[in-house]
């Protein structure tokens, strides 16, 4: 049985370790690479209660954030009410396991708690298997957005193209 909790300070090194494993994944089938992510951007989000872990056995079996608003990649749609999902990465051992639904099952209790109307992510607009993979999730290609640079985002974002997707609840 998997339970989502909120990431734990002492979960730290094993949460930046899977991050670390989903690069390795992502450089091994060719994708865009996420950084290896500060140390703080991820106890930031711990302490602000936005890091998530799926936990089964006592071992951490994939990890994710959320932010309320995300203005600079959803620019006017930002207004709408929404939670938006990010740095989604699986434990290498729980890959093929169902993480996604999870997550997305998830997502609508707690948007809905939240009075939320709208479940959103982003990814690499040339990443084809992941767009297609959200879109079997039951989510809606919303259009692309193209960054520049911003200080509001972390570095990799820039310069970068992203595909848009959306539930409605």
């Amino acid at each position: 049985m998997f339970t989502i909790e909120k990431s734990l300070r002492y979960d730290l090194e094993i949460i930046l370790g899977i991050y670390r494993d989903a690069v390795k994944y992502q450089k091994e089938k060719g994708y865009n690479l996420w950084p290896e992510f500060e140390k703080s951007l991820i106890e930031k989000e711990i302490q602000e209660q936005r890091h998530y872990k799926i936990i089964q056995n006592d071992k951490i079996a994939c990890v994710f954030s959320i932010l309320y608003n995300d203005p600079i990649i959803w620019k006017e749609k930002d207004k709408d009410p929404a939670i938006y999902l990010h740095r989604i990465a699986t434990n290498i051992n729980f890959k093929g396991k169902g993480m996604m639904q999870l997550i997305t099952d998830w997502a609508y209790k707690h948007a809905a708690q939240h009075n939320k109307k709208h479940i959103r992510m982003d990814t690499w607009s040339d990443n084809e298997n992941l767009k297609s993979y959200y879109l079997n999730f039951g989510f809606i290609h919303m259009g692309q957005v193209n960054l520049q640079k911003n200080n509001e985002l972390p570095s990799h974002y820039w310069g970068s193209t992203l595909s848009l997707f959306e539930i409605k609840i």
